[in-house]
Parts: C-alpha cells; sequence; structure tokens
C-alpha cells in the first residue's frame, strides 16, 4: 500500500543509489558462483514472471547463473523462511512481493520471521497499482455509481479477492465508501473472474496484470486504479482521485532483501547491479509492460517504505478485523 506515488517520483527514489570506491573494490568478486533468487509464488505468477526477467539480464551482467526458485505457499512464509536461514552472503535472495513484508507482519500473530530484523533490504523493484473492476450485469459505468449502487442496497452484494492484497484493497475501498458488502475469497484472482462475469460477486479490485486479463475476457468493466495518476496500460480508465475517491490509493508491490547480516559492500553491488540491469531500456520495456512501474530504491529507501506500508497495512487490517482463514 502506498500513497500519492507516481511514476517520476518512484523513479526519483534511484537517485544517490551507488557505491563507494572501497565498497566497489570489495564486491569486485562477487558473484563468483550461482545466485538464486527465491520466489514466494508458483511459477507464472505475475512476481514469478518479472522475477525470471531479472534473472535473465542478470545472468548476462554477471556472467554466472541466476536462478529463480519458486517455494509458493504459505502465504509467503516458506520462501521467507528459507532466505532468513540462508547463508548471508548475497547469493540467496528473497524476491517478493508486499504480502511477505507488509502483509504478514499485520495478518499473522506469529512469524517464523522478523521482516525488519531478519532480513538486509537491497532494493524495491515496481509498484504495481490495482483496479476496480465491476461486473456487467449491474450496469454501472462509474466508481461513484458503484458506490450508490452498493449504499442503496445495503448487505446485498459480494465482492471477490483472490489474494491478501486484494482483500486489503476491498476493505479499504469498503470503509472509505461507507458501504456494506460481503468479502469472498478465492485461490487466485483468475478464478474469482466467472463469479464477476455472472455477478455472484458485483465488484473485486486486483492488481493490474490480473485486471487487464479479467478485461480481456469482455467479463468487467474497469472504473478507477489505485494510484493517483491514471495508468498507461488501461487507457480512459480513471485514477481513484479522478474517480471521486482520492484516498483510495493502494499499490503492491516487489522488492529484494538478503538474509541478515549480509556484507554491506555485497548489498551496495546488488543494488546497483540490480537496478543497472532494470533500468537497462529492453528490460525497463519489458516491466512496464508487465503492468508494474519501475520504483528502485536505495537499501535505506526500502527499509524505510518497508516500515512505511507495515504501518499502512496494519491500519486497514485492525479497522476492518481481517484475519487468516
Amino acid at each position: 500500500m502506498t500513497t500519492r506515488i507516481g511514476r517520476r517520483q518512484a523513479l526519483a527514489g534511484m537517485a544517490g543509489v551507488g557505491m563507494t570506491p572501497w565498497a566497489a573494490a570489495q564486491a569486485d568478486t562477487f558473484p563468483s558462483q550461482r545466485v538464486t533468487f527465491v520466489v514466494p509464488f508458483p511459477p507464472g505468477a505475475s512476481t514469478d514472471v518479472t522475477m525470471r526477467v531479472m534473472a535473465d539480464k542478470l545472468t548476462q551482467v554477471w556472467g554466472q547463473p541466476v536462478i529463480v526458485d519458486n517455494k509458493g505457499g504459505g502465504n509467503g512464509i516458506i520462501a521467507a523462511e528459507a532466505v532468513k536461514n540462508a547463508k548471508p552472503d548475497g547469493y540467496t535472495l528473497l524476491a517478493t512481493s508486499s504480502m511477505t513484508h507488509a502483509g504478514n507482519p499485520v495478518l499473522y500473530d506469529k512469524l517464523p520471521y522478523d521482516p525488519i530484523a531478519d532480513f538486509e533490504p537491497v532494493t524495491r523493484m515496481s509498484l504495481v497499482p490495482m483496479a476496480v473492476l465491476v461486473t456487467k450485469k449491474i450496469g454501472v459505468k462509474t466508481l461513484a455509481e458503484l458506490t450508490a449502487k452498493l449504499k442503496a442496497e445495503p448487505g446485498k452484494h459480494n465482492f471477490g479477492s483472490g489474494a491478501i492484497s486484494a482483500r486489503v484493497a476491498g476493505e479499504l475501498y469498503r470503509m472509505q465508501a461507507g458501504i456494506d458488502a460481503v468479502s469472498v475469497s478465492y485461490k487466485n484472482n483468475q478464478l474469482a473472474a466467472p463469479d464477476l462475469n455472472n455477478g455472484i460477486i458485483t465488484f473485486m479490485i486486483c492488481d493490474v496484470g490480473s485486471a487487464k486479463m479479467i478485461l480481456a475476457s469482455g467479463w468487467a468493466d474497469a472504473l478507477a486504479v489505485t494510484q493517483a495518476e491514471p495508468f498507461p496500460q488501461l487507457p480512459g480508465v480513471p485514477s481513484a482521485p479522478q474517480a471521486g475517491m482520492p484516498e483510495l490509493l493502494f499499490t503492491t508491490w516487489s522488492a529484494f532483501y538478503a538474509p541478515k547480516g549480509t556484507p554491506r559492500d555485497v548489498i551496495l553491488k546488488l543494488n546497483h547491479d540490480i537496478i543497472a540491469a532494470g533500468t537497462a531500456p529492453e528490460i525497463a520495456a519489458k516491466l512496464d509492460a508487465m503492468a508494474g512501474n519501475p520504483a528502485f530504491t536505495t537499501p535505506e529507501g526500502l527499509m524505510a517504505f518497508t516500515k512505511s506500508e507495515m504501518e499502512a497495512w496494519r491500519k486497514v487490517v485492525r479497522a476492518a478485523n481481517i484475519k487468516i482463514e
């Protein structure tokens, strides 16, 4: 979850990223062997696909294989714990989303990892806005019309979510709009799409990558994107402020973390090289096509961002009394 962060502001976070001559010298020999990106999702998930693009590019840059190790399940806990316990040498990184470092810490009473104490932040990679989708069955064309419909028929409408971030975004809209709607959970956002088509669920809020696939089926309309600016890949869809809800700002994200204790010079080398790879024109174009805003940061920037995201998620989760089922 982020606030008013647009593309230019996100890219500005890269300013000043670099290594001192001393750190560069220390990192000259890194990497000298295979690097593993541990991804907390199955193959084909959006984070997995983007991390594979980065892995392929870094394999070229480093002259060492970079592999993706999918450790799905447990809402990312399995993957996060594996990286927490890995050797802190920079050769094993958690290539993750907001789920492990913003969602889980506030959704679970106990975790086998601490998102702050057990990891060294490397860099954020992208910010991914979400889209408000509505079934065509009820004939609304704007977010204001949807809100009015839901207010007029309290408790009679369902909203779907196939990810924790989708559930939290849906609850944020529900609270801000002052509506009474029932949450329905699915294993993923695509599985919710048929029920959206049939009107079993009235609306859902999902990442724009999933939204593009659902919209391509013709089963729904997009009413807004949950960021301060329109999203180029959803032309004609207003931003939340343009749609009349200036505070409906919710963005998922991807980032890299290393095990706690990874040497500082290695962290800076990773930061420098990941940013250089991710901003190479051909890679930036691929990442942009996958529905993410480039948003690289310094390690310190990612640390501050992680803490702020945990607090933002905590506010919504507590207010909506969301529980892991």
